[in-house]
């Protein structure tokens, strides 16, 4: 399983029906090759400013990448996905060592060269949201939604 690891500064992508990059964030990283996400926030002025420093902030698991006209990247929506928004897990106490290496070296997106230990950290991180609901109910009954997450207003998942 390819893991993709990323620092956030901020909230709002993904959405909380869980489409990444509803805003276009993180555009060439929407486009990697990867099999589940874990957001964590990152330790900057603006992570704590929006609550999510050092946090867990969503995970998804099981990509859905649909290019859309006039947005830079895909949208990404998932099989699973888990939105702890500012409630999450502390990073550095659930993955120390993965934590660690994100930090010290100040990384912002990791997908490739993980310790042993830090795969098995994130590994762990992944397994909390492998019995979550689909990013979106709306996304099994609507079929302009799923061209288009950004088509329709934000859903709350019902794990909040």
């Amino acid at each position: 399983m390819s893991i993709l690891v990323y620092k956030r500064t901020h909230h709002g992508d993904p959405d909380h029906a869980g489409c990444f990059g509803i805003q276009n964030c993180m555009v060439s990283t929407r486009d990697g090759d990867f099999d589940a996400v874990v957001g964590t926030g990152g330790v900057g002025d603006d992570a704590k400013a929006n609550g999510i420093d050092g946090k867990v902030n969503w995970i998804g698991i099981g990509p859905h990448k649909v290019r859309v006209k006039g947005k830079r990247g895909a949208e990404v929506t998932f099989d699973h996905f888990l939105d702890y928004g500012t409630r999450g897990p502390d990073f550095r106490v659930i993955a120390p060592n993965l934590a660690n290496r994100v930090y010290r070296d100040n990384i912002r997106v990791l997908l490739h060269g993980f310790t042993a230990v830090q795969l098995s950290e994130a590994r762990n991180i992944v397994r909390r949201a492998s019995k979550s609901p689909p990013s979106s109910q709306t996304l099994q009954t609507n079929p302009r939604r799923q061209l288009h997450c950004g088509c329709k207003p934000q859903i709350r998942s019902k794990h909040h």
